[in-house]
């Protein structure tokens, strides 16, 4: 039951993103957008108040409980930067929008950007291991700590990696090629002829 909850909440959160960045950008409803929105949280809360009805039903306590408790995390940490990815991407696609920049590769630039996916790596695994912990008190009992324990340690390897890498690009950030030049706020390389012969 619960991989088909997990399944029908991913295909919910794609659809709501899809629909509502479509009526801000094709109907121009701001409104509706927004509403559309916030619904994307609400999708992977609504998964969580499931899998503890579950638990709380006399389900067998595994690890797809800890996964589908890992959305909400993921939603809290990854979802604003995601929307505002998939917010440019389709503004550039259907309204004339700017062309999304890459992520920035070298310098001080790609440092800051290393430290905010370390940040929402870090706010996830936090969200989640806390949501993984509340399922052993809100389902009676049904749950044991033990059964999640593989997700503290994977968890908790991926934030504290998130951190070393971030951390070492600070100490060595990452410089850029000699023939690299400034766009913007960021430090990119020149095309080779190739590259440019196929943007002609």
């Amino acid at each position: 039951m619960i991989v088909t909850l997990i399944v029908a909440a991913e295909i919910s959160f794609w659809i709501l993103l899809g629909l509502g960045l479509a009526a801000r950008y094709l109907l121009r409803r701001r409104r509706t957008s927004t509403a559309l929105l916030i619904g994307l949280p609400v999708v992977d809360l609504t998964l969580y108040v499931l899998t503890v009805l579950d638990l709380r039903g006399g389900a067998t306590a595994s690890w797809t409980h800890a996964l589908a408790a890992s959305y909400a995390g993921f939603s809290i940490g990854y979802g604003p930067s995601l929307v505002r990815w998939a917010d440019r991407h389709f503004a550039y696609r259907f309204a004339g929008g700017p062309k999304p920049l890459p992520s920035p590769k070298y310098g001080p630039e790609h440092t800051r950007h290393e430290w905010q996916i370390c940040r929402r790596t870090v706010a996830s695994a936090a969200i989640t291991l806390s949501l993984i912990t509340l399922l052993v008190p809100l389902s009676a009992g049904a749950a044991h700590y033990g059964t999640f324990l593989q997700w503290y340690l994977k968890l908790g390897i991926a934030a504290v990696v998130n951190v070393i890498v971030a951390g070492c690009y600070s100490i060595w950030p990452k410089q850029p090629p000699a023939d690299a030049h400034a766009e913007g706020d960021r430090t990119v390389e020149r095309p080779t002829a190739d590259a440019a012969q196929k943007r002609l």
